[in-house]
């Protein structure tokens, strides 16, 4: 199923969340909506879903404009991150519950054996008959994904599914999502604020600020070519070098980097911890050595330049670096943005 918005807009009271958005998804995309607190993401969420109607503008699905068609008959499954489970019903209760009050009316045996083949497919087998307080957090979220796959959704939709689960558990969870989704090729749309967890699910990852979106693309697309400041910074932790753009180059220190397009003056040259290296003598940003931390794998050194600006990088655990260290940081790649 193909969903359309165009131009939606959403206010509460003196509050714009979503300010003229439009977006295509297209037929089986699992699409993530990623971006801070109060970026628009999860209203565009509810909106689709039919939990929330817009000010203006159009949702469609398909050929249909869905705008103001009642949430039960959207035809959308919903999971949201707290699970939302009834706790008096078992886990095979809890999943034919959709069906039981559809207005698709089935029997108890096709109801049965519906339940049957959603706990194999969520890899629930033989816990049908518990209750979700006997099951582990990930387990419960399975248990909602389940139940919003027993009315055959045109869509499926995913409000920080896994937002309540320790690392290790979403890990898992993350790379079981995404065979599921390849298996069932469901349109799918995905609310996170959590940028590995978004580059590592989706086909495409739009980004929001303020409730608009700044950037749409694949996660080579968005991590590789950001188009400003916000979108690198959110995407992952970066240093922030102050430079001076003359004739396409950004100076700074003994070093320059290409800066296309970007007009004479003040500028930013912002670089990854592992797009910084350190060299004894240069040339590069002369900078002294505050802080070394050592972890598995590598060491995360500190460095404060001659202007006073914190520097992040990583070496190789081999690499000798102490605190009090004199030397330069030099830069494999950066991307430069105007001030």
């Amino acid at each position: 199923m193909k969903i359309r918005l165009e131009n939606v807009v959403k206010t509460f009271e003196t509050f714009r969340a979503v300010r003229d958005v439009s977006l295509e998804i297209e037929s089986g995309e699992l699409v993530a909506l990623l971006g801070p607190s109060g970026s628009g993401k999860t209203t565009i969420l509810r909106m689709v879903a039919g939990l929330e109607y817009s000010d203006s503008g159009h949702i469609h699905f398909g050929d249909q404009d869905a705008t103001d068609i009642p949430v039960r008959d959207r035809g959308v499954g919903f999971v949201f991150q707290h699970y939302a489970l009834f706790p008096h019903m078992t886990v095979a209760e809890n999943i034919g519950f959709g069906m039981a009050v559809s207005k698709v009316k089935r029997s108890k045996a096709e109801i049965a054996s519906r339940v049957t083949d959603l706990l194999r497919l969520v890899r629930l087998e033989g816990l049908g008959d518990r209750f979700p307080a006997q099951i582990s957090g990930g387990q419960r979220q399975r248990v909602a994904l389940a139940r919003a796959l027993s009315v055959d959704p045109k869509v499926l939709l995913l409000d920080e599914p896994f937002g309540a689960l320790d690392a290790n558990v979403r890990h898992d969870l993350r790379r079981w999502l995404r065979e599921i989704h390849r298996e069932l090729g469901i349109t799918t749309i995905f609310v996170t604020h959590d940028q590995e967890e978004a580059l590592d699910l989706a086909d495409r990852v739009i980004i929001l600020k303020d409730g608009k979106i700044v950037q749409e693309g694949t996660p080579r697309e968005v991590c590789r070519d950001p188009r400003d400041a916000f979108v690198l910074n959110f995407l992952g932790d970066s240093n922030r070098i102050s430079a001076t753009v003359t004739k396409g180059r950004a100076i700074a220190g003994d070093t320059d980097v290409a800066a296309p397009g970007i007009p004479d003056g003040p500028a930013n040259i912002f670089a990854r911890p592992r797009d910084l290296d350190w060299s004894p003598t240069g040339p590069g940003i002369r900078a002294t050595v505050t802080r070394v931390l050592d972890r598995a794998g590598e060491r995360r050194v500190i460095a404060e330049t001659e202007n006073g600006e914190a520097l992040e990088f990583d070496l190789d655990p081999e690499r000798e670096v102490n605190a009090g260290d004199i030397g330069y940081a030099t830069l494999h790649r950066a991307k430069v943005f105007a001030a």
